[in-house]
């Protein structure tokens, strides 16, 4: 009954459970990934029109974010894995 009343107050998982926090870890990742990709890449205020081509460039940007996370554990730098900023040589 709880739940009917309002799903964001009676969650199905308690808050104070280690599940929860868990699951609230996950999500907080990927806020972080969205963050990055409206703030670092500019889809912020895009000008991109039709569906196709909007997930065609958010997959390349995630591509991208990948490949630079890729090169920087190859290069030994697993510290500045999630820095976009220039590789230091």
């Amino acid at each position: 009954m709880a739940l009917a009343v309002d799903r964001r107050i009676f969650t199905p998982i308690s808050r104070e459970s280690y599940k929860w926090a868990k699951e609230y870890r996950y999500r907080t990742a990927v806020e972080r990934v969205n963050s990055r990709l409206d703030v670092s890449f500019g889809f912020e205020r895009h000008t991109i029109r039709g569906l196709a081509k909007m997930r065609a460039r958010c997959g390349l940007a995630l591509c991208v974010m990948l490949a630079m996370a890729l090169g920087r554990v190859r290069e030994k730098q697993q510290e500045r894995m999630r820095s976009l900023v220039r590789s230091v040589s």
